[in-house]
């Protein structure tokens, strides 16, 4: 096992993970819930879209997850991985509508890559970051791991294809996959380490944030789904519990039952976007409008999960609620563009990227 199978998460032996993706909003946050639990994160990114400054003071290597000479030079360096994330795609809905190429590439080509080159070094336990939005929403808008699978996104589709990527190459080599179907995060690392990077999120609750900003109302995008307002519903879970399901995953990975496994993180709860418009004023300093909209392209009505097998496979659950996730996100927007307008220096001699005497990231 690569931690001890019983005992909460925070007990996990000191062992050495590699998250792909891990300078990402996600994989960041992952990489502090590790680094908390005694685990060392050494963290790949091509920094496409994830951030130099969120691998600050840890392992990182700049580079492509297909890159073969790369993924061997890390496994060379450090002999002790036991485990991989990946977390590294794409992962705007309406960019893959309108650029389903590039989508396919980043996310089904280079896995497909990533995947030869951890079979080649020995990786025997894979734990890859999936997406809710692959399930079809049943009548009562809630899901379980056996659910039909019906992805309405060429994003939604790239997941649910490298997860039959995974099982395939899991069924005849000497690798266990475990697939973890997030449902939608939101809030930052608590202590405020890391956040979302993106400036202009597309996502409902980054959108009200901006719309505060910019003094501007918030557009309901969809307003005729078969909810209880019409408006879509999702199941928000706070990025903090998402990365402690990894840790809880790591530590009971080798007790899992099947050669490959999947497993929902959400919290068990709907929420619409009404409602989480009516939540963020509660929260908010100052309170928004909004308005009605056309739906945008690879919209869905959404769906919440049923959480009984994270409780019984990873002794799981959620423990942040929706107005913890929106006070975080506004408290990680306010210093937003403080924190990511550090310029961090790699060292070279070990990879790591050090904070100056100073006290904050680079020159």
């Amino acid at each position: 096992m690569i931690g001890a199978s019983r005992g909460p998460p925070a007990r996990v032996a000191t062992v050495k993970v590699l998250i792909a993706g891990g300078a990402g909003y996600i994989g960041s946050t992952i990489a502090s819930a590790c680094l908390e639990a005694g685990i060392t994160p050494v963290i790949v990114d091509s920094l496409v879209t994830g951030r130099r400054e969120f691998a600050a003071g840890r392992e990182f290597y700049e580079g492509d997850i297909a890159d073969g000479l790369l993924v061997d030079r890390i496994f060379a360096e450090h002999r002790d991985i036991q485990a991989v994330i990946h977390c590294a795609a794409l992962i705007v809905v309406p960019d893959s509508v309108a650029d389903p190429v590039r989508y396919y590439r980043a996310n089904v080509t280079k896995s497909l890559e990533f995947a030869a080159h951890l079979l080649r070094n020995g990786c025997e336990r894979l734990i890859f970051s999936s997406s809710a939005a692959i399930y079809r929403a049943s009548e009562d808008l809630t899901v379980d791991e056996d659910s039909p699978v019906d992805p309405q996104s060429p994003y939604a589709r790239t997941k649910a294809v490298c997860e039959a990527m995974f099982a395939d190459i899991a069924a005849v080599r000497p690798i266990r996959v475990l697939s973890l179907r997030y449902f939608n995060p939101i809030g930052a690392d608590p202590k405020m380490r890391t956040g979302l990077q993106l400036p202009r999120p597309t996502h409902g609750l980054g959108q009200m944030i901006q719309a505060q900003q910019n003094g501007v109302p918030f557009l309901i995008t969809g307003t005729d789904y078969p909810t209880r307002d019409g408006s879509g519903i999702r199941d928000y879970i706070h990025v903090w519990d998402l990365a402690a399901a990894h840790v809880a995953a790591l530590d009971r990975f080798d007790a899992l039952p099947e050669r490959t496994t999947v497993i929902n993180l959400g919290t068990g709860t709907g929420t619409t976007v009404r409602e989480l418009l009516d939540a963020f004023n509660r929260v908010a300093d100052r309170p928004i409008q909004a308005r009605d909209a056309e739906r945008r392209p690879g919209d869905v009505v959404g769906a919440y999960t049923r959480v009984d097998r994270a409780r019984r496979l990873l002794g799981w659950q959620a423990h942040y609620d929706i107005t913890e996730g929106i006070r975080h996100s506004l408290h990680w927007a306010a210093i937003r563009d403080e924190v990511l307008s550090a310029d961090v220096t790699l060292q070279p001699a070990d990879g790591r990227a050090e904070p100056d005497h100073r006290g904050r990231l680079g020159a």
